[in-house]
Protein backbone atom coordinates (compact mmCIF):
# COMPACT_ATOMS: atom_id res chain seq x y z
CA UNK A 1 0.00 0.00 0.00
CA UNK A 2 3.08 2.69 1.22
CA UNK A 3 4.72 1.62 -2.15
CA UNK A 4 2.02 2.18 -4.37
CA UNK A 5 1.27 5.61 -2.49
CA UNK A 6 5.17 6.34 -3.04
CA UNK A 7 5.04 5.88 -6.53
CA UNK A 8 1.79 7.33 -7.25
CA UNK A 9 3.76 10.78 -5.81
CA UNK A 10 6.54 9.91 -7.98
CA UNK A 11 4.33 9.89 -11.30
CA UNK A 12 2.87 13.61 -10.17
CA UNK A 13 6.49 15.10 -9.23
CA UNK A 14 7.48 13.67 -13.23
CA UNK A 15 3.79 14.94 -14.52
CA UNK A 16 3.49 18.07 -12.90
CA UNK A 17 5.73 21.15 -12.56
CA UNK A 18 7.09 21.22 -9.24
CA UNK A 19 4.85 24.33 -8.69
CA UNK A 20 1.81 22.51 -9.04
CA UNK A 21 3.27 19.43 -7.63
CA UNK A 22 3.56 21.44 -4.18
CA UNK A 23 -0.26 22.20 -4.50
CA UNK A 24 -0.48 18.39 -4.84
CA UNK A 25 1.40 17.18 -2.15
CA UNK A 26 -0.11 20.40 0.56
CA UNK A 27 -3.27 18.47 -0.49
CA UNK A 28 -2.47 15.05 -0.20
CA UNK A 29 -0.99 16.20 3.62
CA UNK A 30 -4.79 17.64 4.04
CA UNK A 31 -5.84 13.85 3.00
CA UNK A 32 -3.27 12.58 5.63
CA UNK A 33 -4.76 14.83 8.32
CA UNK A 34 -8.15 13.91 7.70
CA UNK A 35 -7.56 10.14 7.40
CA UNK A 36 -7.08 10.19 11.11
CA UNK A 37 -10.72 9.34 12.00
CA UNK A 38 -11.06 6.30 9.95
CA UNK A 39 -7.44 5.30 12.34
CA UNK A 40 -9.16 5.97 14.98
CA UNK A 41 -12.32 4.07 14.54
CA UNK A 42 -9.76 1.34 13.02
CA UNK A 43 -7.67 1.61 15.95
CA UNK A 44 -11.01 1.49 18.63
CA UNK A 45 -12.69 -1.50 16.61
CA UNK A 46 -9.40 -3.30 16.12
CA UNK A 47 -8.58 -2.85 20.00
CA UNK A 48 -12.53 -4.05 20.97
CA UNK A 49 -12.44 -7.05 18.99
CA UNK A 50 -8.76 -8.26 20.01
CA UNK A 51 -9.81 -7.98 23.66
CA UNK A 52 -13.21 -9.95 23.76
CA UNK A 53 -13.02 -12.58 21.09
CA UNK A 54 -16.34 -14.06 22.87
CA UNK A 55 -18.19 -10.29 21.61
CA UNK A 56 -17.25 -10.42 18.55
CA UNK A 57 -20.17 -10.72 16.41
CA UNK A 58 -21.68 -8.22 18.39
CA UNK A 59 -19.13 -5.89 18.24
CA UNK A 60 -18.36 -6.09 14.50
CA UNK A 61 -22.01 -5.22 14.01
CA UNK A 62 -21.64 -2.50 15.94
CA UNK A 63 -18.59 -0.83 14.34
CA UNK A 64 -20.46 -1.47 10.65
CA UNK A 65 -23.40 1.05 12.05
CA UNK A 66 -20.87 3.60 13.32
CA UNK A 67 -18.96 3.36 9.93
CA UNK A 68 -21.31 5.09 7.30
CA UNK A 69 -22.38 7.93 9.89
CA UNK A 70 -18.34 8.61 10.49
CA UNK A 71 -18.04 8.72 7.33
CA UNK A 72 -20.50 11.27 6.12
CA UNK A 73 -19.61 13.52 8.99
CA UNK A 74 -15.67 13.29 7.93
CA UNK A 75 -16.44 14.73 4.93
CA UNK A 76 -18.95 17.03 5.80
CA UNK A 77 -16.58 18.63 8.08
CA UNK A 78 -14.38 19.13 5.53
CA UNK A 79 -16.37 20.67 2.79
CA UNK A 80 -17.43 23.24 5.84
CA UNK A 81 -13.87 24.32 6.14
CA UNK A 82 -13.22 24.71 2.25
CA UNK A 83 -12.87 28.14 2.16
CA UNK A 84 -10.52 28.26 4.83
CA UNK A 85 -8.21 25.95 3.46
CA UNK A 86 -8.28 27.07 0.30
CA UNK A 87 -7.10 30.59 1.72
CA UNK A 88 -4.34 28.72 3.85
CA UNK A 89 -3.07 26.46 0.52
CA UNK A 90 -3.22 29.93 -1.67
CA UNK A 91 -5.07 27.77 -4.13
CA UNK A 92 -6.77 29.59 -7.29
CA UNK A 93 -9.82 27.52 -6.91
CA UNK A 94 -11.95 25.91 -3.75
CA UNK A 95 -12.75 22.69 -5.71
CA UNK A 96 -9.18 20.39 -5.01
CA UNK A 97 -10.19 20.70 -1.17
CA UNK A 98 -14.12 19.83 -2.01
CA UNK A 99 -12.49 16.62 -3.88
CA UNK A 100 -10.49 16.03 -0.76
CA UNK A 101 -13.83 16.13 1.63
CA UNK A 102 -15.12 13.84 -1.03
CA UNK A 103 -12.25 11.04 -0.78
CA UNK A 104 -12.06 11.23 2.62
CA UNK A 105 -16.04 9.51 2.65
CA UNK A 106 -14.76 6.15 1.59
CA UNK A 107 -11.41 6.27 3.47
CA UNK A 108 -12.83 6.93 6.65
CA UNK A 109 -15.59 4.24 5.75
CA UNK A 110 -12.36 1.80 5.17
CA UNK A 111 -11.31 2.06 8.85
CA UNK A 112 -14.05 0.35 10.07
CA UNK A 113 -13.68 -2.87 8.02
CA UNK A 114 -9.69 -2.79 8.41
CA UNK A 115 -10.14 -2.48 12.16
CA UNK A 116 -12.66 -5.68 12.31
CA UNK A 117 -9.56 -7.53 10.32
CA UNK A 118 -7.00 -6.22 12.15
CA UNK A 119 -8.58 -7.12 15.45
CA UNK A 120 -9.61 -11.09 14.40
CA UNK A 121 -6.38 -11.06 13.00
CA UNK A 122 -7.48 -12.14 9.47
CA UNK A 123 -4.30 -10.71 7.62
CA UNK A 124 -5.44 -11.95 3.66
CA UNK A 125 -8.40 -9.31 4.64
CA UNK A 126 -6.26 -6.58 6.13
CA UNK A 127 -3.84 -7.31 2.85
CA UNK A 128 -6.73 -7.12 0.29
CA UNK A 129 -8.23 -4.02 1.93
CA UNK A 130 -4.68 -2.21 2.25
CA UNK A 131 -3.39 -3.07 -1.69
CA UNK A 132 -6.84 -1.66 -2.75
CA UNK A 133 -5.95 1.71 -1.08
CA UNK A 134 -2.65 1.54 -2.53
CA UNK A 135 -3.34 1.00 -5.99
CA UNK A 136 -6.89 2.80 -6.21
CA UNK A 137 -4.74 5.98 -5.73
CA UNK A 138 -2.28 4.85 -8.13
CA UNK A 139 -4.04 3.69 -10.48
CA UNK A 140 -7.12 6.25 -10.40
CA UNK A 141 -4.61 9.78 -9.61
CA UNK A 142 -2.19 8.33 -12.53
CA UNK A 143 -4.79 7.88 -14.94
CA UNK A 144 -6.27 11.29 -14.43
CA UNK A 145 -2.78 12.61 -14.46
CA UNK A 146 -2.14 11.25 -17.68
CA UNK A 147 -5.28 12.34 -19.00
CA UNK A 148 -4.85 15.93 -18.16
CA UNK A 149 -1.87 17.18 -15.81
CA UNK A 150 -3.16 18.74 -13.62
CA UNK A 151 -4.19 19.36 -9.74
CA UNK A 152 -7.94 18.79 -9.87
CA UNK A 153 -7.15 16.18 -12.40
CA UNK A 154 -5.21 14.24 -9.91
CA UNK A 155 -7.47 14.53 -7.27
CA UNK A 156 -10.67 13.34 -9.02
CA UNK A 157 -8.52 10.05 -10.08
CA UNK A 158 -8.15 9.91 -6.43
CA UNK A 159 -11.23 10.34 -5.07
CA UNK A 160 -12.44 7.63 -7.53
CA UNK A 161 -9.46 5.33 -6.28
CA UNK A 162 -10.68 6.00 -2.52
CA UNK A 163 -13.90 3.39 -3.32
CA UNK A 164 -11.42 0.52 -3.89
CA UNK A 165 -10.82 -0.47 -0.37
CA UNK A 166 -14.43 0.38 0.45
CA UNK A 167 -15.55 -2.56 -1.92
CA UNK A 168 -12.86 -4.95 -0.60
CA UNK A 169 -13.82 -4.57 2.48
CA UNK A 170 -18.03 -5.21 1.47
CA UNK A 171 -16.92 -8.32 0.33
CA UNK A 172 -14.53 -9.42 2.52
CA UNK A 173 -15.99 -8.27 5.84
CA UNK A 174 -19.97 -8.13 4.63
CA UNK A 175 -22.66 -5.84 5.89
CA UNK A 176 -24.72 -6.83 9.52
CA UNK A 177 -26.98 -5.08 12.16
CA UNK A 178 -25.57 -5.24 15.41
CA UNK A 179 -28.42 -6.18 17.50
CA UNK A 180 -29.40 -3.52 19.61
CA UNK A 181 -26.05 -2.83 21.00
CA UNK A 182 -25.16 0.44 22.00
CA UNK A 183 -22.36 2.42 19.60
CA UNK A 184 -21.39 4.99 22.34
CA UNK A 185 -18.76 3.19 23.96
CA UNK A 186 -17.06 2.42 20.53
CA UNK A 187 -17.30 5.80 19.71
CA UNK A 188 -16.47 7.77 22.52
CA UNK A 189 -13.43 5.50 22.15
CA UNK A 190 -12.80 6.16 18.36
CA UNK A 191 -13.15 10.15 19.41
CA UNK A 192 -10.37 10.20 21.77
CA UNK A 193 -8.29 7.91 19.41
CA UNK A 194 -9.10 10.38 16.54
CA UNK A 195 -7.80 13.34 18.58
CA UNK A 196 -4.65 11.52 19.64
CA UNK A 197 -4.23 10.54 15.82
CA UNK A 198 -5.18 13.80 14.44
CA UNK A 199 -2.44 15.84 16.58
CA UNK A 200 0.26 13.33 15.28
CA UNK A 201 -0.90 13.86 11.55
CA UNK A 202 -1.53 17.68 12.10
CA UNK A 203 2.55 17.54 13.51
CA UNK A 204 3.91 15.22 11.13
CA UNK A 205 2.22 16.89 8.01
CA UNK A 206 2.48 20.55 9.50
CA UNK A 207 5.63 21.36 7.38
CA UNK A 208 4.06 20.74 3.96
CA UNK A 209 2.06 23.68 5.17
CA UNK A 210 5.08 25.98 6.62
CA UNK A 211 6.85 25.31 3.89
CA UNK A 212 3.89 26.30 1.01
CA UNK A 213 4.21 29.78 2.99
CA UNK A 214 7.33 29.70 4.01
CA UNK A 215 8.92 29.27 1.24
CA UNK A 216 9.19 30.44 -2.07
CA UNK A 217 7.01 28.38 -4.65
CA UNK A 218 10.09 26.90 -6.10
CA UNK A 219 11.81 26.45 -2.67
CA UNK A 220 8.29 24.05 -1.70
CA UNK A 221 8.65 22.17 -4.79
CA UNK A 222 12.23 21.21 -3.82
CA UNK A 223 10.79 20.79 -0.08
CA UNK A 224 7.84 18.77 -1.60
CA UNK A 225 10.18 16.31 -3.71
CA UNK A 226 12.25 15.61 -0.53
CA UNK A 227 8.94 15.15 1.65
CA UNK A 228 8.94 11.63 -0.51
CA UNK A 229 11.12 10.24 0.87
CA UNK A 230 10.61 11.56 4.51
CA UNK A 231 6.93 9.66 4.07
CA UNK A 232 8.32 6.85 2.90
CA UNK A 233 10.35 6.56 5.60
CA UNK A 234 7.69 7.63 7.70
CA UNK A 235 5.43 4.68 6.16
CA UNK A 236 8.01 2.03 5.56
CA UNK A 237 7.49 0.87 8.91
CA UNK A 238 3.79 1.32 9.56
CA UNK A 239 3.51 -2.52 9.13
CA UNK A 240 5.30 -2.89 12.43
CA UNK A 241 2.40 -1.11 14.79
CA UNK A 242 -0.31 -2.99 12.26
CA UNK A 243 1.12 -6.53 12.84
CA UNK A 244 1.56 -5.67 16.97
CA UNK A 245 -1.19 -3.67 17.73
CA UNK A 246 -3.38 -6.53 19.27
CA UNK A 247 -0.63 -7.61 21.09
CA UNK A 248 -0.23 -3.99 22.25
CA UNK A 249 -3.89 -3.80 23.18
CA UNK A 250 -3.50 -7.49 25.08
CA UNK A 251 -0.01 -7.29 26.85
CA UNK A 252 0.53 -5.40 30.46
CA UNK A 253 4.51 -5.54 29.91
CA UNK A 254 6.62 -2.81 28.20
CA UNK A 255 7.86 -5.80 25.97
CA UNK A 256 6.10 -5.46 23.30
CA UNK A 257 6.15 -1.66 23.17
CA UNK A 258 9.99 -2.18 22.88
CA UNK A 259 9.99 -4.63 20.43
CA UNK A 260 7.89 -2.17 18.20
CA UNK A 261 10.00 0.34 18.92
CA UNK A 262 13.19 -1.23 18.54
CA UNK A 263 12.36 -2.28 15.11
CA UNK A 264 10.98 1.10 13.37
CA UNK A 265 13.62 2.79 14.92
CA UNK A 266 16.34 0.18 13.15
CA UNK A 267 14.32 0.87 9.60
CA UNK A 268 14.80 3.88 10.44
CA UNK A 269 18.12 4.01 10.58
CA UNK A 270 18.81 1.97 7.80
CA UNK A 271 17.15 4.34 5.39
CA UNK A 272 18.81 7.31 6.56
CA UNK A 273 22.55 5.47 5.87
CA UNK A 274 21.32 4.58 2.47
CA UNK A 275 20.08 7.81 1.88
CA UNK A 276 23.45 9.31 2.80
CA UNK A 277 25.28 7.26 1.05
CA UNK A 278 23.51 6.94 -2.00
CA UNK A 279 22.65 10.40 -1.87
CA UNK A 280 22.05 9.77 -6.39
CA UNK A 281 19.99 6.74 -6.05
CA UNK A 282 17.51 8.63 -3.50
CA UNK A 283 17.59 11.86 -6.05
CA UNK A 284 15.87 9.19 -8.39
CA UNK A 285 13.16 7.63 -6.09
CA UNK A 286 12.02 11.77 -4.87
CA UNK A 287 11.43 13.20 -8.40
CA UNK A 288 14.14 12.90 -10.76
CA UNK A 289 16.92 15.60 -11.77
CA UNK A 290 14.68 18.57 -12.04
CA UNK A 291 15.08 18.77 -8.39
CA UNK A 292 18.76 17.89 -7.93
CA UNK A 293 19.13 20.85 -6.02
CA UNK A 294 17.73 19.28 -3.02
CA UNK A 295 20.08 15.55 -3.61
CA UNK A 296 22.65 16.60 -0.99
CA UNK A 297 20.01 16.94 1.81
CA UNK A 298 17.76 14.55 1.14
CA UNK A 299 19.48 12.22 4.06
CA UNK A 300 18.12 14.78 6.26
CA UNK A 301 14.25 14.34 5.05
CA UNK A 302 14.60 10.41 5.63
CA UNK A 303 15.84 11.26 8.76
CA UNK A 304 12.74 13.34 9.87
CA UNK A 305 10.28 10.71 8.39
CA UNK A 306 12.32 7.86 10.58
CA UNK A 307 11.80 9.74 13.32
CA UNK A 308 7.94 10.37 12.82
CA UNK A 309 7.64 7.01 12.68
CA UNK A 310 9.05 5.96 16.06
CA UNK A 311 6.74 8.53 17.46
CA UNK A 312 3.94 7.35 15.56
CA UNK A 313 4.65 4.02 16.78
CA UNK A 314 4.93 5.21 20.71
CA UNK A 315 0.96 6.66 19.83
CA UNK A 316 -0.59 3.35 19.07
CA UNK A 317 0.94 2.23 22.05
CA UNK A 318 -0.78 4.34 23.88
CA UNK A 319 -3.56 3.66 21.81
CA UNK A 320 -3.79 0.33 22.56
CA UNK A 321 -3.44 0.26 25.94
CA UNK A 322 -5.55 3.11 26.72
CA UNK A 323 -2.90 5.80 27.89
CA UNK A 324 -3.90 9.55 28.07
CA UNK A 325 -1.63 12.60 28.18
CA UNK A 326 0.20 11.38 24.68
CA UNK A 327 -2.13 14.14 22.68
CA UNK A 328 -1.17 16.96 25.14
CA UNK A 329 1.99 16.03 24.82
CA UNK A 330 1.90 16.04 20.77
CA UNK A 331 -0.14 19.32 20.65
CA UNK A 332 2.50 21.19 22.64
CA UNK A 333 4.59 20.01 19.74
CA UNK A 334 2.72 21.48 17.40
CA UNK A 335 2.75 24.92 18.40
CA UNK A 336 6.20 24.70 18.58
CA UNK A 337 7.15 23.57 15.20
CA UNK A 338 5.88 26.55 13.44
CA UNK A 339 6.68 28.79 16.55
CA UNK A 340 10.30 27.89 15.77
CA UNK A 341 10.27 27.52 12.08
CA UNK A 342 8.92 30.90 11.54
CA UNK A 343 10.80 32.90 14.34
CA UNK A 344 13.98 31.81 13.26
CA UNK A 345 13.26 32.33 9.53
CA UNK A 346 14.33 28.55 8.77
CA UNK A 347 15.29 27.84 4.44
CA UNK A 348 14.58 24.71 3.37
CA UNK A 349 17.85 22.91 5.44
CA UNK A 350 16.32 24.38 8.95
CA UNK A 351 12.98 23.51 7.83
CA UNK A 352 13.51 20.09 7.68
CA UNK A 353 16.39 20.11 10.78
CA UNK A 354 13.53 21.94 12.98
CA UNK A 355 11.15 18.65 11.73
CA UNK A 356 13.22 15.90 12.82
CA UNK A 357 14.50 17.96 15.92
CA UNK A 358 10.70 18.73 17.31
CA UNK A 359 9.96 15.25 16.80
CA UNK A 360 13.14 13.65 18.09
CA UNK A 361 12.16 15.49 21.66
CA UNK A 362 8.80 14.60 21.31
CA UNK A 363 9.55 10.96 21.35
CA UNK A 364 11.70 11.29 24.48
CA UNK A 365 9.29 13.05 26.24
CA UNK A 366 6.50 10.50 25.62
CA UNK A 367 9.07 7.18 26.28
CA UNK A 368 10.26 8.71 29.44
CA UNK A 369 6.80 10.01 30.77
CA UNK A 370 5.39 6.37 30.16
CA UNK A 371 8.34 5.03 32.12
CA UNK A 372 7.00 7.26 35.17
CA UNK A 373 3.86 5.59 34.67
Amino acid sequence: MNGAAYVFSIVAARLLIPGEFGVVTALLSVLQMGVVASLGLQAAAARRIAIAPTEREANVGIVLRSTTSAALAVGASVAVTAPLLTQLLHLESIWPVLLCAATLIPLTAMGGFVGIAQGSERWFVVTAIALANGFGRLIGGAVALMIEPSVISGMIGVALGAWAPVIVGVVAVGIRRSGGHSRKPLIWEAVAGTHTLFAFYVLSNLDALIARNQLHAHQAGLYAAGLILGKAALMAPSFVGVLLYPRLAQDDTPSSRRLAIGLVAAIGLFATAATALLPRVALLLAGGSQYDEVASQLWLFTLAGSVWAVVQVIVLDSLARRRSGVALFTWLAVAALPLIAVGLNVGLVGLVSTVAGVGAALAVVLMVTDRHR
